[in-house]
């Protein structure tokens, strides 16, 4: 079973759009939404294991211009 997890992302003023657009294209990323409330993104993502997970986040989704902030939530059941 593939490792799953909830990525909540803050963002710069004014650039969620364009963080969504850029997660939308990483390999891994299932889906990416714009949303209000505490946070501006909330990216879906999908990996092989959950290491794989974790480098999708620090290597990938904490480089991606604008974003501030992010809270990731690994799926258990």
């Amino acid at each position: 079973m593939a490792a799953r997890a909830y990525v909540l992302i803050k963002s710069e003023v004014g650039k969620a759009k364009a963080v969504k657009e850029a997660l939308a294209n990483l390999p891994g990323v299932r889906s990416a939404d714009i949303v209000t409330g505490d946070y501006d993104v909330v990216v879906a993502i999908e990996q092989a294991t959950t290491e794989e997970l974790g480098k999708l986040v620090m290597e990938h989704i904490h480089a991606t211009p604008g974003v501030t902030a992010t809270s990731t939530h690994v799926v258990v059941g």
